[in-house]
């Protein structure tokens, strides 16, 4: 496969991608870029352990951190840029953002669509159900004839809102906010949607005040949930919060139907921890290369996917 496995990765579609890592439980960890400088390290590490990953940006990133625009992102992507390697994913676009207030999520969309985004995320999981049906097939409408994946997302992974959280194992044990399995059928087919944001016992890390700088709480997963979820849906299913969640849970989760894992707080962290410690770009880029490695190697285990989906995606051309 040597070289043979790039040109084939080159070739597919992120959607093609994707499909094959759902139908071979290959974990694809989408990276959340806060800081630009972040693409470069990331890139670098893909390329030394060989693994296949989304780099993706929100709008927190942009208003909250220092990704800047999405333009900026994508600028800084193309720099860098291997398609064997990763893609670029317009993450956690709300019709309604964690403040309440209603977002302009079609420009975003369509900027995203303007700019080459490879797959766009658009989020009505605080809209009633029907109107995060409608608004996902006028997002759906306006990304397939580009050629482009659309994410969605069911049910509330909380953390973004504001004022602290219920207490972490209350909210499991009373499935506050878990996705519907009965819902998440309904929703994919009437949707056409791609991929599907799912909520069993995942939550977000903070971004904003003391608690963004703290510790993420250690979340577990509710497995025979996502495995019910898997059944009824088909496609692959995205866990958002996925720093800080425990490692057997992760890895029951990947086998069961999890094809893309958001991992921000914990390298946005990890940078920034460098950046006040050394006071410069590159000991910021250092400690984020090294939890890459960790994550990449030990926490995921998943170094090498990228020729596990290259022999995948060979079989069935």
């Amino acid at each position: 496969m040597q070289q043979e496995w790039k040109e084939i990765l080159k070739a597919a579609s992120i959607g093609r991608i994707m499909e094959a890592a759902y139908r071979e439980h290959v974990l694809v960890p989408a990276f959340n870029i806060a800081y630009l400088p972040m693409v470069k390290t990331i890139f670098d590490v893909l390329k030394e352990t060989c693994t296949f990953a989304l780099l993706e940006v929100s709008r927190p990133d942009i208003m909250r951190f220092g990704a800047e625009s999405f333009k900026a992102v994508k600028e800084e992507y193309a720099r860098w840029e291997d398609p064997s390697l990763a893609r670029l994913h317009q993450d956690h676009v709300p019709v309604i953002d964690e403040e309440g207030n209603l977002v302009n999520w079609k420009e975003l969309i369509q900027e995203a669509l303007l700019l080459g985004y490879h797959s766009v995320m658009i989020d009505g999981s605080r809209l009633p159900f029907q109107e995060n049906v409608r608004v996902t097939q006028e997002v759906v409408s306006m990304a397939h004839p580009r050629g482009v994946c659309v994410e969605a997302e069911l049910g509330a992974v909380l953390g973004h809102e504001k004022g602290p959280l219920p207490p972490y194992e209350e909210l499991f044990a009373s499935g506050k906010g878990f996705t519907s399995p009965e819902d998440a059928e309904k929703f994919v087919k009437v949707t056409g949607v791609d991929w599907l944001s799912i909520a069993i016992g995942n939550i977000h890390g903070a971004i904003s005040g003391a608690a963004k700088d703290q510790k993420k709480v250690e979340a577990r997963l509710n497995i025979e949930w996502l495995k019910e979820i898997a059944r009824r849906t088909q496609i692959p299913l995205v866990l958002h919060g996925g720093s800080g969640i425990r490692k057997e849970y992760v890895q029951e989760a990947i086998r069961n139907g999890i094809t893309k894992i958001n991992v921000g707080t914990e390298i946005r962290q990890a940078y920034e921890k460098g950046l006040k410690e050394g006071g410069n770009i590159e000991s910021a880029r250092s400690i984020l290369k090294d939890k890459l490695f960790e994550l990449i190697e030990e926490y995921y285990e998943i170094q090498g996917t990228a020729l596990k989906l290259a022999e995948a995606l060979k079989e069935v051309s």
